[in-house]
Parts: C-alpha cells; sequence; structure tokens
C-alpha cells in the first residue's frame, strides 16, 4: 500500500473515533439535561434546586405555600404563584383572577402557610376556623400622652 492512502485510513479513523465519542457525551442545553446512550431512556431532568422531587419529600424537608384566605368569599390566593383557588358551585377553580360574581374586601383576609399546593384540601377546617364576618380586627394603640 501506499503511505498516502494509509495516511487517509488513519486520518479517517480518528475522526470516526471523535465523532462517536462526542456523540456519548453528555450535554446540557437551556436548563434541561440532554443524554444520549442508555441513560436517556428515563427522559430528560430538569437542572434546579437540590432536593427530592415533590411526590417524595425528604425526611424533615417540606415545601411551605404562603396562602391569603378570604372567608367571606371562600377564596385562597397562592402569594407566590399569584392565583386565586376559588369555590364555583361544587368544583374548586383556579385563575389568575376572580369571576365578577366574587368581591374580596380588602384587609379581610389571614395569611396560612401549608405544606400542600392545593389549599382546598383543608377548606372545612378554615372555614370552622375563621368564619366569615369574624375576623379579628388588630387595635391600634394609642400613645401615651
Amino acid at each position: 500500500m501506499r503511505p498516502n492512502i494509509i495516511m487517509k485510513m488513519l486520518i479517517l479513523g480518528i475522526c470516526v473515533f471523535f465523532m462517536l465519542s462526542f456523540s456519548a457525551r453528555k450535554t446540557t442545553r437551556g436548563g434541561i439535561h440532554v443524554a444520549w446512550g442508555p441513560e436517556s431512556h428515563a427522559g430528560p431532568k430538569k437542572a434546579g434546586k437540590g432536593g427530592p422531587p415533590p411526590h417524595a419529600p425528604a425526611h424533615g424537608y417540606r415545601a411551605k405555600h404562603n396562602y391569603r384566605y378570604y372567608p367571606s368569599a371562600c377564596a385562597y390566593f397562592d402569594i407566590s404563584r399569584k392565583v386565586y383557588f376559588y369555590l364555583e358551585k361544587d368544583n374548586w377553580k383556579i385563575s389568575v383572577s376572580l369571576p365578577q360574581t366574587i368581591q374580596l374586601r380588602l384587609g379581610d383576609y389571614v395569611t396560612i402557610e401549608m405544606d400542600t399546593d392545593k389549599p382546598y384540601t383543608q377548606f372545612i377546617e378554615h372555614k370552622r376556623k375563621y368564619p366569615p364576618g369574624q375576623l379579628k380586627k388588630k387595635k391600634k394603640k394609642r400613645p401615651k400622652q
């Protein structure tokens, strides 16, 4: 064989080797890990905060959700997600705004911290604990004269 053909085959072999090695490499793009190979059958994984997935919280770790509960309207407002949960007939609805039939009074709410992203699961307890019109107003202390 001529040295020219041997050199071309060697270069072609090196190129194929690099192409195969790079195609099996994990890459990160836009916060989602993309993998080729056996581990790719598990599906894409989102990069984010550490900790367990929502369906299996670690011992002692629970995500906290803060809500404003409006007793007169039977509605919740999720402070972080900025959505309302409200009762319509016998079903709970979620929306970024309330229907015109539900009117909220400013300051007529209780702040509740919960471990769930569905506040209405404890609605009966909240309704009993905070009946409409019974929220205690904070009295302002008058300065001594």
